[in-house]
């Protein structure tokens, strides 16, 4: 890349929109998980679709390359340039409508997820993504991995929460399909290319969001079972019994201590030393007889050894201690030493399996393996942790090993290696063993067709 194109670059975005400035710029090429950080000569950070599309188009031109940045709170490396122009959208952090009878929001790509959530708590509606991040992730970062949170059993994925993209395409010109329409049938779905593309298709701009009425009725209830097994026998109670289940998250023993020992205020709901905890959330149109449905779904569970213990949550503050102990699961496993984070997912019914195959499969590469099993039970998502036996060398750690063996075991159950992190970079090299060679070909078609220089985030998913 050349000093010529940093100029034009600087001269369109004007001094608040770029620096060359190290210490500014470190922030952005450090991630959450603490890899080596990256690199970048030049900061664009651009204040509106056109200027997006201005940075976009000189780069285009130049052949230099681009890494879309969001909140950075990606996982697994895509976010992060490696000598790449970075374009943070951090700056473009407006939420430009709020329509309670359409039902539709439209925020720009740095608005951050919990300001989309005020939001539409202000039009008395719900947008309905919840997730530890949500202070910080952003709404373009969070289509660009196809977010999924707690709440995805009772709302859909961000794709499912999606009505309208605003994208700026790889030669800088800008795709308006920002609409709010719940049906469109005029050929291709074109917004669906880019959410979950990683930042390789287009940048995402701004969206159109689904808002949902305001749940009246709320209540959280935690249960001890002792098996993965009576953990999907809980869920379906707590799905037919109340028809108001919002979320099904669920934490091994391992995790759980993990988290009380390393996350500071961080305390169970329930005492004991069971294998498994649920954390079951439960919302409807009106708080009149939710209770009494929860409390009959957790007695029958209690009653035929379903579960062995069961609380309900009986504040706001209560409730937030509940979720607290989840929310801090990764910061609780995360000093515990050399470990390897996948995130699977399987049909919801071959989660007991799944974590039987795998567990004997990561003891065979590591005798003494711990494992942290923790997430998202009631859609099949499970974050799964492999970290070094206690007092083991971390340089002698098979992580590459035990990847391949978690992976290997959700794939043979009919599974995929990313639920909701996405491939990025630190999984690119083992999609080809998990996607069919038909797949990726679509893929590099796609990206091809869309991206032909190769300028948009090159290093990333495919």
């Amino acid at each position: 890349m050349s000093a010529a194109l940093y100029e034009r670059l600087a001269a369109r975005l004007g001094p608040k929109g770029f620096t060359t400035d190290a210490q500014i710029i470190a922030p952005h090429l450090q991630d959450w998980r603490g890899r080596p950080p990256g690199a970048t000569p030049f900061l664009a950070a651009p204040a509106s679709t056109e200027e997006v599309a201005a940075v976009v188009r000189l780069c285009a031109e130049a052949g230099a390359a681009i890494t879309p940045q969001g909140g950075n709170t990606g996982l697994v490396g895509g976010q992060i340039p490696q000598g790449e122009v970075l374009l943070s959208l951090k700056r473009m952090n407006a939420i430009r409508s709020v329509d309670p009878v359409d039902d539709a929001l439209v925020a720009e790509a740095g608005v951050v997820l919990a300001r989309v959530q005020e939001a539409a708590a202000e039009a008395d509606r719900l947008f309905p993504l919840s997730l530890a991040s949500e202070g910080s992730a952003t709404i373009g970062g969070l289509l660009s991995t196809n977010a999924g949170g707690v709440h995805v059993v009772r709302y859909g994925m961000m794709r499912e929460l999606t009505l309208g993209l605003e994208v700026v395409l790889a030669d800088g010109r800008i795709l308006d399909a920002l609409k709010s329409l719940r049906k469109d049938n005029t050929g291709y779905d074109l917004k669906q290319l880019f959410i979950g593309a990683e930042g390789t298709l287009g940048i995402i701009t701004a969206a159109s969001l689904k808002l949902f009425p305001r749940p009246r009725g709320r209540a959280l209830a935690a249960a001890s079972v002792t098996s993965a097994e009576n953990a999907l026998r809980l869920l379906e109670i707590a799905k037919t019994r109340t028809g108001a289940l919002a979320a099904f998250e669920i934490m091994n023993r391992c995790v759980i201590d993990m988290t009380l020992k390393n996350v500071r205020n961080a305390r169970a709901p329930i005492a004991g030393t069971f294998p498994y905890l649920a954390l079951i959330e439960f919302e409807a149109a009106s708080a009149e007889g939710l209770r009494e449905r929860v409390e009959i779904a957790l007695a029958e569970a209690l009653e035929t050894g379903i579960a062995d213990g069961a609380v309900i949550a009986e504040s706001e503050g209560q409730a937030k201690d509940f979720w607290f102990l989840r929310e801090m699961a990764s910061a609780g496993h995360k000093p515990e030493g050399a470990q390897i984070n996948c995130d699977i997912s399987v049909p919801v019914s071959r989660i007991p399996r799944f974590l039987e195959t795998a567990g004997a499969a990561a003891e065979r590469v590591c005798p003494g393996v711990r494992i942290v099993a923790f997430g998202h039970a009631g859609d099949g998502n499970i974050h799964y942790s492999l970290i070094q036996p206690e007092g083991a060398d971390a340089a002698a750690f098979p992580a590459a090993a035990l990847s391949e063996a978690a992976h290997d075991a959700a794939h043979a159950l009919g599974g995929s290696i990313s639920a909701e992190h996405g491939i990025g970079v630190s999984r690119k090299g083992e999609l080809p063993r998990y996607k069919s060679g038909e797949a990726l070909d679509l893929m590099r078609a796609l990206k091809t067709a869309l991206d032909p220089k190769g300028v948009l985030n090159p290093r990333a998913l495919i």
